[in-house]
């Protein structure tokens, strides 16, 4: 979203990233029902006029490259057993094993788990969810070749919801989301069958696209787990990404999250001090209230058509404000000066 874009222009990584066949979108779109169709233009804010999807596989290698050439020791095919721990709670390393086998521990003034929904680190250090979702969406999802490309589309209709997004190499992402509850009864057995009937009860015209679009590899399906806040900071450790902040995805914004939250967290570590944690944590959870609370709404699929609307309002409304904050950050060096 536009605040993910902002900060990969000001890391000097935009450029970068839409050389690797990423597209600008300039233009989205929501359906809701069949006869109510809402045109959103992206205007230039803060010196962003688009917004883009990348897939994984262009985003994260540049983002690896990115970090090596700051200084950063990446290290591929290596997995955290467990934490090293003081006598006073106090994380004080991990002890990794190697590919080949060897394990050895590696001391740290701070210990970042970036390791997802389910982090270890959260778990090994007691980090508790104060904040926790009650709804889920369950997905299937593809990439397509051979679709129009003209922006982002959105599409809702009762208990259902579905979407069709430009990324990489002239290619859309397509999904089909039901609530999670329904989702073994909707594609267990046919993945394709339950894409193309949740496709055709939001949208006749999104079917018709999708029939005559070639799927490129398989289909895929997940149901999600609740969203959760989580205490993300506290003698040696700090969380970042899913393992402190996670929701569904239907609302679009986890990287734009992850991006948001490394910054902060960022500077927490360059200030070093107590309070600079705490800090981080409530400016995260000033940022997130909304965005979580609204996509849970969302997630629970219990909305009529005026609601919906109204809560992508509410999104809209919270992202703007999350957009000008981040545009408001200083320099990480002037910081650290």
């Amino acid at each position: 979203m536009r605040a993910g874009v902002l900060q990969l222009l000001r890391w000097g990584l935009l450029d970068r990233l839409m050389a690797a066949h990423t597209p600008p979108v300039r233009h989205t779109v929501f359906h809701y029902g069949d006869d109510d169709a809402v045109h959103v233009d992206i205007r230039s804010d803060h010196g962003v006029d688009f917004l883009c999807a990348p897939r994984r596989t262009a985003l994260d290698p540049m983002l690896v490259d990115a970090a090596r050439e700051a200084g950063a020791d990446v290290r591929h095919g290596v997995t955290v057993m467990d934490l090293a721990i003081g006598p006073a709670g106090h994380v004080t390393g991990v002890h990794l094993k190697e590919a080949g086998g060897t394990v050895r521990e590696v001391a740290a003034g701070i210990v970042i788990g970036a390791d997802g929904r389910q982090s270890l680190v959260a778990r090994q250090v007691g980090a508790e969810a104060y904040v926790e979702g009650g709804h889920g969406s369950g997905y299937v999802y593809g990439y397509y070749d051979n679709m129009t490309d003209d922006g982002f589309h959105w599409y809702f209709e009762d208990g259902v919801a579905a979407g069709a997004i430009p990324t990489n190499h002239d290619q859309h992402l397509v999904f089909a989301a039901v609530h999670r509850d329904e989702f073994a009864a909707t594609f267990r057995g046919d993945l394709e069958g339950g894409l193309m009937r949740i496709a055709k009860a939001n949208s006749v015209q999104l079917a018709e696209d999708v029939g005559k679009a070639q799927l490129s590899g398989r289909l895929r399906g997940f149901s999600c787990a609740s969203g959760h806040l989580r205490q993300c900071h506290g003698a040696g450790w700090a969380l970042v990404g899913d393992a402190a902040y996670f929701k569904d995805p239907l609302t679009a914004h986890g990287i734009t999250d992850a991006f948001r939250d490394s910054e902060l967290l960022s500077r927490a570590v360059i200030v070093g001090r107590e309070q600079a944690f705490a800090d981080y944590q409530e400016e995260r959870d000033s940022l997130s209230r909304t965005l979580f609370d609204v996509t849970d709404a969302i997630a629970s699929f219990q909305w009529s058509m005026d609601q919906v609307k109204t809560h992508h309002g509410h999104l809209s409304d919270a992202m703007k404000a999350e957009t000008d904050h981040i545009a408001g950050f200083t320099k990480l060096k002037t910081i650290a000066a």
